[in-house]
């Protein structure tokens, strides 16, 4: 949630809506300084108690008896061989336990048994080191030996195996009760017969296949621009302030800008309700369980912190970074973080990560009168006759005196906050948000970790609570100042971090993705790019590090553009426009003009419209009742009544997916092919859902292993696909690739190669020649290329 819990926002409304009208104006029309020097004065003690108490429905402390459920929990479904969701749950076991403690070695070894299941043997031996350090039971250390061995003997480690079995036999002879290790030592025997086969017959070094490794990337640095490529040019023009251009001309699939995030923060994902009779703790994993809360990779075996039960890690070289830089002083917070919303939490490890020294200063020139800061872009010159673009640059705010434009905390506090746009009720909101916070890193003890005052051996000691005053000092009020700087920011400028995740359990022939929002991050770069509803690039995403690539062609001088969200083949002009209003401007791209100026119906509202139940002609009308288009049918229609019919067939087509979900492929079947029947009598054929219906149905005749009719319904879902989304657009890549898998499993060859080319030359284009997508293509068109030539096409 990027803004605070409903509860806090409706306790700032009624705060706001009781103060005098005076004061309201006064903040209303305040500088960040004495906006921030008013919260002070307004937050009540009442509030922050109010504050705290909505904390205790996001507890992020260590609980031992959690710990202990989720064990349980893990054992159940490991003794049911469900050992992906065995796995997840001792994870979540191990980020209750204190470190150092029998219990969370335990932990790590029932998790290192289920990653030996499910293949991940170097992790497996990982998490048996983690378990060993954290001082796993000598009683039970045979176990977690026959399983070490076990898994250097899978990765071909023979000499380190032989270690560990003689290390082994030796400790078992030690045991006078021998009855004990019965069944250890058949295992140790059978593995030593795997040890023996293994020396005589060592198995052939496989040979690496051509062309899976993908075709490098050509990168040429721009040297005004961090992160960009020479074939961008930064420029300014009163309207369309900061924005990159085309210095050459672009070519579809071409890299034009890498960049980390200078900041990023992970979105924790749905919480859901329990529900009566429910434990108190949940077994249904989030983001904040799946990826890692740093670099954001995917987590397989997670590094719990040693602080809290929410920050999870993919190594301890990633929890000590964070640790170092930022975690240290949210560790104690994370309930208060996760109640202020991401935003909140996106600003207070913006200013942690800058350092105060920095942060002081680019705070005290705002104050200082430098219009640069105060109206980042008032005093810009338009840039096309400059005469090289080093020394155009330097009048660009965000700039250093050589004229680069760096991915640095200088160039994002420059980017725009909007203070006088953003509504009063709003700016009041943020303001005791960050108030709130920074009142209660004083209150922690945290004030001098925040202000780089504290030396690395105070980091891992214990805050103690300080109660001296009231007031925040005037260095906490300068954080307090740039962090509502960057809550204002981040409306206008904050880039949400996707990734595709799987549907379902992600162990079927064919997998099925949709793109979920990550974390949500500051790019100082990145924001350079303009809207436009029809934009001339595409973004991707490694882990923190955004990718943008030209998606069509763009001559030399045309401006390079991003899409914000509102897509001229996802909604309607009027649509786009009410979504953009919250950048503060209106959308003048040639998509909008075009549609504004024509009086053209929106091809988004014909193909996503209801047919005529008799005649099957497009209804049409702005009223409430809508009319058949052709005059020789003149059928009417209630819209009410048509969108009633449409919610009903959208909770059918659920309910399908879950009797999917739990095995029921028969009925879900059934279930969808009705539904089609239902939604053909009054939605366009080329309406959206129609398409999401075949989709859906080519997914259960997979699952069935009816390959052949899988295709064929994928084949119509990718006809509707294209048709709103365009031939070369990223949906299409996505249903090219579905497509792909089923051919491949059916043994359609020459299709599926044809397809797989296909699906390359889409996907390469927005997510480059490296992606998971195209290495996986790639493998089955190797494959493929293997079977003989005369082989019949099956399916």
């Amino acid at each position: 949630m990027a803004l605070p819990v409903a509860e806090w926002r409706g306790r700032a409304s009624r705060l706001w809506a009781a103060l005098d009208p005076a004061l309201r104006e006064r903040l209303a029309a305040a500088s960040l300084h004495d906006a921030v020097r008013l919260g002070c004065d307004l937050l009540r003690t009442e509030e922050e108690a109010a504050l705290l108490r909505l904390c205790h429905q996001a507890p992020t402390d260590k609980e031992p008896e959690a710990a202990s459920w989720y064990r349980e929990q893990g054992n159940r479904e490991f003794k049911r061989g469900n050992y992906q969701a065995a796995l997840r749950l001792y994870s979540k076991a191990a980020s209750h336990e204190p470190p150092g403690s029998p219990e969370v070695s335990v932990c790590f070894a029932n998790r290192s048994a289920a990653l030996l299941h499910l293949g991940h043997f170097e992790v497996c031996l990982e998490d048996i080191a983690r378990a060993e350090s954290h001082g796993y039971p000598d009683r039970l250390l045979p176990k977690v030996l026959l399983r070490k061995a076990e898994c250097l003997l899978c990765l071909g480690k023979l000499q380190d195996a032989q270690d560990i079995l003689g290390m082994l036999e030796s400790k078992i002879a030690l045991d006078r009760v021998m009855t004990t290790h019965l069944a250890r030592l058949k295992k140790l025997s059978q593995l030593k017969v795997k040890l023996h086969e293994k020396e005589r017959c060592p198995e052939p070094a496989r040979e690496a296949r051509g062309g899976i490794q993908g075709k490098s990337e050509i990168w040429e640095e721009n040297n005004s621009i961090s992160g960009a490529s020479s074939s961008l040019s930064l420029s300014f023009d009163a309207e369309r302030g900061r924005h990159l251009v085309a210095s050459q001309d672009i070519v579809p699939g071409q890299s034009l800008l890498k960049e980390e995030a200078f900041v990023s923060v992970l979105c924790p994902g749905e919480s859901f309700p329990l529900q009566d009779g429910e434990a108190a703790w949940d077994t249904r994993a989030t983001n904040a369980d799946l990826y890692c809360h740093r670099c954001l990779r995917q987590l397989l075996a997670s590094v719990p912190c040693q602080g809290c039960s929410y920050a999870k890690y993919c190594s301890q070289a990633c929890a000590d970074v964070a640790w170092q830089q930022y975690h240290r002083t949210e560790c104690s917070l994370g309930a208060l973080l996760l109640t202020l919303g991401v935003f909140c939490h996106v600003a207070l490890r913006t200013v942690l990560l800058a350092g105060f020294a920095e942060v002081s200063r680019l705070v005290g020139r705002s104050h200082s009168g430098d219009e640069d800061l105060q109206n980042p872009e008032a005093r810009c010159k338009p840039l096309s006759e400059a005469p090289d673009a080093g020394a155009g640059t330097r009048g660009i705010p965000g700039c250093d005196s050589n004229g680069q434009y760096q991915s640095s905390y200088q160039a994002l506090f420059h980017l725009l906050p909007h203070t006088e746009q953003h509504s009063p009720e709003h700016k009041f909101l943020c303001t005791l948000s960050v108030v709130a916070l920074c009142k209660q890193l004083r209150a922690a003890g945290l004030e001098a970790a925040v202000l780089n005052q504290e030396s690395p051996q105070q980091w891992s000691k214990p805050k103690t609570c300080e109660t001296t005053s009231d007031e925040l000092s005037p260095e906490l009020k300068a954080v307090a100042e740039a962090m509502l700087r960057h809550v204002l920011q981040l409306q206008c400028n904050a880039q949400a971090i996707t990734v595709m995740q799987e549907l379902g359990p992600g162990d079927g022939a064919v997998v099925d993705k949709k793109p979920v929002r990550l974390a949500t991050a500051f790019f100082p770069v990145l924001s350079l790019l303009n809207h436009s509803c029809c934009p001339n690039t595409s973004v991707s995403f490694s882990g923190a590090a955004a990718t943008v690539r030209a998606s069509q062609p763009i001559p030399r001088g045309q401006e390079v553009l991003h899409c914000y969200g509102p897509h001229q083949c996802r909604m309607r002009v009027a649509e786009r426009q009410q979504l953009l209003s919250q950048y503060f401007f209106e959308c003048h791209c040639r998509a909008c003009l075009e549609e504004l100026e024509s009086g053209v119906k929106s091809v988004v509202s014909i193909r996503n419209s209801f047919c005529c139940p008799r005649c099957r002609a497009q209804m049409q009308g702005e009223e409430d009742t809508l009319c058949c288009s052709n005059e020789a049918c003149a059928t009417s229609a209630s819209r009410e009544n048509l969108s009633g019919r449409l919610q009903d067939l959208q909770q059918q087509i659920k309910k399908a997916l879950d009797l999917l979900r739990v095995g029921k492929a028969d009925q879900a079947v059934k279930m969808l092919l009705k539904c089609q029947m239902d939604a053909g009598n009054f939605l366009s054929p080329e309406h959206l859902l129609m398409g999401e219906m075949e989709d859906h149905l080519a997914q259960v005749y997979a699952t069935l292993g009816k390959w052949q009719e899988a295709a064929r319904h994928l084949k119509k879902s990718i006809e509707i696909v294209e048709r709103h989304h365009g031939p070369s657009s990223v949906e299409t890549g996505h249903e090219l690739f579905k497509l792909a898998q089923i051919l491949f499993n059916g043994f359609a060859v020459s299709e599926a190669l044809s397809t797989i080319q296909r699906a390359e030359g889409i996907l390469s284009v927005h997510f480059g020649p490296q992606c998971a997508q195209i290495q996986e293509l790639q493998e089955m068109k190797a494959c493929l290329s293997e079977l003989p030539r005369n082989i019949f096409q099956r399916t």
